[in-house]
């Protein structure tokens, strides 16, 4: 079994902001707890989703046990996202995924957050923490997020941040209710990254809740 030990040489123990809410803690299996009692209160995150989690502890285990199986191979890097303002209460999770070293590639993804973070400044510190790990430790040239052609607040997001709309593949993945769906493809490369690091900054520093 081959391991990709680019992902994995380059994991990091946490990432937050300084000054900031988010910080980003390596998943494990005791977040199961702490997680699924969001899924109740939080439903629409899961619309677009491959997979229906339950709010109970069970379920959501399996999940992350899906996600710590792909941490071992290195082939994706999931993250538990806390609320320091709150006591470094979990509140969400995200990962890198697709990790291809040998064209110094990576995808961040299966970013989800409990009602509490959304509307925060979370997102934004999330994005910064995982961009400028993925160029400026990991060495990436490329990094590529993608999501529901329909989920238009993703979108938006992705465009706020400074992502790069590359385009969308059509009938590109079936979800669990058999739904044929658009995916939208947004990316942002090694030359862009100054300007979208400035953006991000600036974002957060307008705003810090």
């Amino acid at each position: 079994m081959q391991v990709n030990r680019w992902a994995l040489d380059h994991e990091p123990s946490f990432l937050e902001v300084s000054g900031g809410r988010a910080r980003l803690e390596p998943l494990k299996a005791e977040h199961a707890a702490a997680l699924s009692r969001w899924i109740a209160h939080t439903p629409e995150i899961w619309r677009y989703s491959f997979f229906e989690l339950a709010d109970n502890p069970e379920v959501m285990g399996r999940w992350i046990g899906a996600a710590l199986e792909a941490r071992e191979l290195g082939t994706e890097l999931p993250f538990v996202v806390k609320d320091r303002a709150s006591g470094n209460e979990p509140v969400g999770s995200t990962r890198f995924l697709d990790i291809r070293p040998a064209h110094k590639a990576v995808e961040i993804g299966w970013t989800w957050y409990a009602r509490p973070a959304q509307r925060t400044s979370i997102n934004t510190e999330c994005k910064l923490l995982l961009l400028t790990h993925a160029f400026e430790v990991m060495g990436a040239v490329r990094v590529q997020l993608k999501c529901d052609d329909r989920n238009e607040p993703s979108k938006a997001a992705m465009r706020r941040i400074g992502c790069t709309y590359e385009g969308t593949l059509r009938r590109h993945m079936i979800l669990r209710d058999g739904f044929n769906r658009d995916t939208s493809f947004f990316s942002v490369i090694r030359d862009e990254w100054p300007a979208v690091k400035e953006r991000l900054n600036r974002l957060l520093s307008e705003r810090r809740d």
